[in-house]
């Protein structure tokens, strides 16, 4: 009888350096930003918002990172985020933003989650859940101007003042959004920063916060005890109109299938949104918009995005290359005719964006923001965590 061949014996697999798609995450980098952050917060502590994820980075690996870095305050979307990221911030204090539900107070006591309150709905809930559970603690978010999730000024200025609340009840935190941080000049910003210290006075001798990663920038009257930075820890644009300071963390780069030769006056992709006007070569590559590379980066057949007709463009040794026609599901084509002859082939890799194509760049491409592309970061991407080993 034939002994049987083990595969593995036969075939090494490397899924990072075969996959179709790459992101590499610079935890260095991640670390380096966060820490850039705190400082700007100057007498605040400094947070890590990692939510989604860690905006698509990995909460795992990207929240171990921080917490070594020294973030002890998180803010997380979910009981379930919050629960992943207990393993990795031991001693951190977590915040769950959508706050706590029925069926959830388990896993937030059993994994010393913090309840962000910020309905009269939560709020009664959370009252009937202290009668039971005791004294635990809970963060206060009041609406000031973005009308989006808080309770409304007056529900909180009436709760501080209510005498017959439980003493059981007792914020760690009181908290509020901006809503326009990320334009320095808006006069809604003032506007919510008043507000907003007329809620903090009446919750004396309670931490706040105000500011996330844009609040940052605006200077410390918007810092309060804590702040809350976000989407600057990962490497992309916090505010309009200024150079951002922050070191890019995410490479994202999709693999060459196919370069091939197509005449002049022939079309490209669906629609035939693209029509050549000379001999042309394209390189096809392994990702497209079920993978977070946004169809409205296409280049053309796009009616609805306007501000940037010309679509994206990755980049590969020193050149950049636009994507040809429109993006499709699972490819995305790149005209590479103006690259030397045989410089790129099939299993090479184009960079969709990093530290040559900036995420807001391609952002900008696609019609939307730095947030977006990053979250929106498909499953199909073969991670690989660098570290600056100096």
């Amino acid at each position: 009888m034939c002994a049987m061949t083990d595969i593995s014996d036969a075939f090494e697999d490397d899924h990072f350096e075969s996959a179709g798609l790459r992101l590499t995450v610079d935890l260095s980098a991640l670390a380096q930003n966060w820490q850039d952050m705190a400082r700007r917060s100057g007498k605040a502590r400094a947070s890590a918002v990692v939510k989604a994820d860690a905006y698509g980075m990995g909460i795992e690996d990207s929240g171990e990172a921080l917490y070594m870095a020294g973030a002890r305050d998180f803010f997380v979307a979910t009981v379930d985020e919050g629960v992943t990221l207990r393993l990795y911030a031991p001693d951190a204090r977590i915040f769950v933003l959508s706050g706590i539900w029925p069926g959830t107070e388990r896993r937030f006591f059993e994994n010393d989650l913090v309840p962000v309150i910020s309905s009269e709905e939560q709020l009664a809930f959370w009252m009937a859940v202290l009668s039971d559970y005791g004294d635990y603690p809970c963060a206060l978010h009041v609406d000031t101007g973005f009308n989006r999730l808080g309770l409304h000024i007056d529900e909180a200025l009436a709760l501080a003042d209510d005498v017959s609340r439980p003493a059981s009840f007792a914020p760690v935190l009181v908290m509020s959004h901006l809503a326009c941080g990320d334009d320095q000049l808006s006069p809604m910003n003032k506007q919510q920063l008043e507000s907003f210290r007329r809620v903090t006075a009446a919750y004396e001798g309670i931490e706040s916060s105000l500011a996330a990663s844009a609040g940052v920038f605006l200077g410390e009257n918007y810092h309060f005890d804590l702040t809350r930075p976000g989407i600057a820890i990962y490497g992309a644009e916090a505010v309009h109109g200024m150079k951002n300071p922050m070191r890019p963390v995410a490479t994202a780069e999709a693999r060459v299938i196919q370069v091939k030769t197509v005449r002049a006056g022939e079309s490209v992709s669906y629609g035939r949104a693209l029509k050549l006007t000379r001999d042309s070569r394209l390189a096809i590559v392994a990702a497209g918009y079920a993978d977070g590379y946004m169809r409205s980066q296409s280049s053309g057949g796009v009616p609805l995005r306007n501000a940037l007709p010309q679509g994206g463009q990755g980049f590969f040794e020193g050149y950049h290359v636009p994507v040809a026609g429109r993006i499709t599901m699972d490819l995305t084509i790149f005209d590479v005719t103006d690259l030397p002859e045989n410089l790129i082939r099939a299993g090479d890799y184009i960079e969709l964006f990093g530290k040559n194509i900036l995420v807001d760049d391609a952002a900008r491409a696609a019609g939307t923001i730095g947030y977006e592309m990053l979250t929106s970061i498909g499953l199909r991407h073969e991670r690989k965590y660098v570290v600056d080993e100096e």
